[in-house]
């Protein structure tokens, strides 16, 4: 009976053992596959809401993308740049929706391969992340409400006295310190919040790209574009007002996405942009 119960023990001790090394077969097949599949997608992270380059919408309309781990799209100028990088590069684009603050430590963790958000290249962010060249140019302008004393300034000299903001952690808010007299407002998170607070008069105006202030005034018919006369606006580097792709340091995808980029025009990035102002949400 010693015996029995000893090679029946055995023989139940290998069944076990073999049992648990299919497991751990499967298990590793399953990692291996959804690496595998990671590495099918393109992940980009922007803000979802700065249009017209990028914001959210409730559907996929005007070649919206679907944004992870929501039931919402992601479309915009930023959006049409990454769905044609994502082709060039043979990979299926993934939006992720991240605050402004976000995007450069979701980038740096590997959580995201790319940030396309209307982000300009500056040495301070050089310092942490790499970039592509650069894909939009633009000038800095400012938006105020339509009839205002500030409607119809030339110089920003003319802002003196006014209360003026721009995003938390841009160029946009330290140029404000160039208006002598300006009574700068705390830097806020987002384009959505300042549209609000300059339609209810808590600011005077905000310091926005031509695009950006373009689509505002599209939106909203309180609201007008304020464009300086040469030599009287915001003195600003050509790296502030560029804007091009975020990626890690010494990224494989740099040599890829730069490639695709030149074979996007001159006049199909105007196209896109005209497009994207054209087909951005009507909320202000």
């Amino acid at each position: 009976m010693k015996k029995t119960w000893t090679l029946l023990t055995g023989v139940l001790l290998m069944a076990i053992l073999v049992l648990a090394g299919c497991g751990t077969g499967d298990s590793k097949k399953s990692e291996s596959s959804g690496n595998g599949e990671e590495q099918d997608t393109f992940t980009v992270g922007m803000e979802a809401g700065y249009p017209p380059f990028n914001w959210t919408q409730s559907d996929d309309s005007n070649g919206g993308v679907a944004i992870k781990g929501n039931a919402e799209f992601a479309n915009g100028y930023d959006v049409q740049i990454a769905q044609k990088i994502a082709d060039g590069l043979g990979k299926k684009l993934v939006v992720v929706k991240t605050e402004w603050d976000g995007l450069v430590p979701a980038l740096t963790s590997g959580k995201i391969d790319a940030i396309i958000a209307g982000m300009s290249p500056t040495k301070e962010r050089k310092q942490t992340i790499d970039f592509s060249d650069i894909y939009y140019k633009s000038n800095l302008v400012m938006v105020v409400k339509k009839g205002s004393k500030y409607d119809g300034a030339t110089s920003i000299t003319d802002f003196k006295g006014a209360k003026v903001t721009a995003q938390l952690n841009t160029f946009h808010y330290t140029v404000i310190d160039q208006i002598k007299g300006v009574k700068k407002q705390t830097a806020m998170d987002n384009f959505p919040a300042m549209r609000v607070a300059l339609e209810s008069g808590k600011i005077d105006g905000y310091v926005s790209e031509k695009p950006e202030a373009v689509s505002a005034t599209a939106a909203n018919d309180k609201f007008a574009m304020v464009e300086f006369t040469e030599g009287e606006g915001f003195k600003t580097s050509e790296e502030d007002t560029a804007i091009a792709v975020g990626l890690q340091k010494d990224s494989d995808l740099t040599d890829k996405i730069n490639e695709i980029l030149k074979g996007i025009s001159e006049a199909d990035r105007e196209q896109i942009m005209d497009e994207a102002i054209k087909n951005q949400p009507a909320a202000k």
